[in-house]
């Protein structure tokens, strides 16, 4: 297909996402099936136009003064892909399959119009209920954060440290252009390009070996910052498929107990076959059965407790742009409801002078600093250790790590534009020791 073929297609996608309201993955799934003859090239190129429409779809909007399918298309190739008038017009002729020739109107919307004097929420592309709580955290810098949580993400990765050394990963996967993250000791970064296809990851040996997992460089330090040492009895109260779960298992180089478990079975089904291949030995997964409590035995005894919370996911729209025009106030009511209900359940697991790290992958003040300083009214006995003393003792590139985040009392949050990870709040809280 040509460049021009593929606008096309992006828009009759973006389209179908807007009358048939289905989320982009299958709306792009549908169109693939239906156009068999667009190879994986086609398909990763009209997959990158159409979410990044997505992404820029307040500002794309905008541009053009108008919110249809291709004018959303063609704003966000002005604003995402820097394309000046010309080239637009060039891809726009009409000829064969490509869009039909650009307008009057769009030619003098493209040339003249920009974002400088649109509210918040249209510059950083994000839903006008939000505005109040994003300014609430970010305050005069929420479009500059909203508009780097509207970037691609790129491919993280964390290096199995039970068994492989990252320098030796490095070097067999310098083919895909892999560098180190810059924060996590343990990362490596794959950059992706706006048409780039899908790397292939799980076809590599370091993969199937178990030496590397895909996983954001911001979770890896989520992780980490719970400082779970070998030894411990940590319990991963929320692990879904896993990720962190891995995390926590070679942190404890297999000494000590490790618990996982989640709500819902269904999102840990993946973990067992991840822990094998990962080499973990000392991981005990508990999947729910009935209604009775899968940790009915565990009483003040557990050095952590990791409650990778269930949250709106704000901090991951640059992976999933989608979910961020999906999402509404109901949401994230039911959201905070489901983190107070899963801290004050880890109360009991936890003992004496042990510890939980809350983390959610959300810039929301309501899941993270309020959810905080309602969770200690409620239970004194628990007081957050301070964000500087959690990073002091981790690595040596925690004071620049520090300046780089947003502190409070609460905990720490990263953000895509200061830290360049997901955006992830971590706050670790020590229950007061005895006598």
């Amino acid at each position: 297909m040509t460049p021009a073929a593929r606008l096309s297609a992006a828009i009759e996608v973006i389209e179908a996402i807007d009358t048939q309201r289905v989320p982009a993955a299958k709306a792009l799934k549908e169109w693939g099936t239906a156009h068999r003859f667009a190879g994986s090239g086609d398909r990763a190129g009209i997959s990158g136009l159409v979410w990044d429409v997505l992404r820029r779809r307040a500002s794309s909007a905008w541009i053009m003064d108008d919110d249809t399918s291709r004018a959303r298309l063609l704003g966000m190739l002005k604003a995402e892909r820097r394309m000046d008038v010309d080239t637009i017009a060039a891809l726009c002729d009409g000829s064969g399959f490509a869009p039909e020739p650009l307008s009057d109107a769009e030619r003098s919307a493209l040339a003249s119009r920009t974002v400088a004097d649109a509210p918040a929420h249209i510059a950083g592309d994000y839903p006008e209920w939000l505005d109040g709580q994003l300014a609430d955290v970010f305050g005069d810098d929420r479009v500059a954060e909203a508009t780097a949580m509207a970037s691609r993400a790129p491919l993280d990765l964390r290096v199995n440290t039970l068994k492989a050394k990252r320098e030796k990963v490095l070097g067999s996967l310098r083919h895909l252009g892999a560098t180190e993250t810059p924060w996590s000791p343990l990362g490596l970064r794959i950059d992706l390009g706006a048409d780039a296809r899908n790397p292939g990851i799980h076809a590599e040996e370091d993969f199937i070996k178990g030496g590397i997992e895909v996983q954001d460089e911001g979770s890896q330090l989520a992780a980490l910052l719970s400082g779970a040492k070998p030894g411990e009895q940590v319990i991963d109260l929320c692990a879904g498929a896993g990720g962190k779960t891995l995390a926590l298992a070679a942190m404890m180089q297999g000494k000590g107990r490790l618990i996982a478990t989640d709500a819902d079975k269904r999102q840990l089904a993946p973990i067992h076959e991840r822990l094998s291949r990962a080499g973990i030995h000392n991981a005990d997964i508990r999947t729910p059965k009935g209604p009775d409590d899968t940790l009915s035995d565990i009483h003040n005894s557990a050095d952590l407790v990791l409650i990778d919370a269930p949250c709106t996911g704000t901090g991951t729209w640059r992976r999933n742009p989608d979910a961020k025009w999906r999402m509404r106030p109901g949401a994230l009511e039911v959201r905070i409801k489901d983190q107070a209900e899963v801290l004050d359940r880890a109360v009991a697991l936890v003992k004496p002078g042990g510890r939980i790290a809350y983390v959610t992958c959300s810039v929301l003040p309501q899941e993270n600093r309020d959810q905080i300083r309602a969770f200690t009214a409620r239970q004194p006995e628990f007081s957050v250790v301070p964000p500087a003393q959690v990073m002091s003792a981790l690595w040596d590139k925690a004071e620049d790590f520090a300046a780089a985040t947003y502190q409070s009392p609460e905990g720490l949050l990263m953000t895509p534009r200061k830290t360049g990870t997901d955006g992830f709040f971590v706050s670790v809280m020590k229950r007061q020791p005895v006598g």
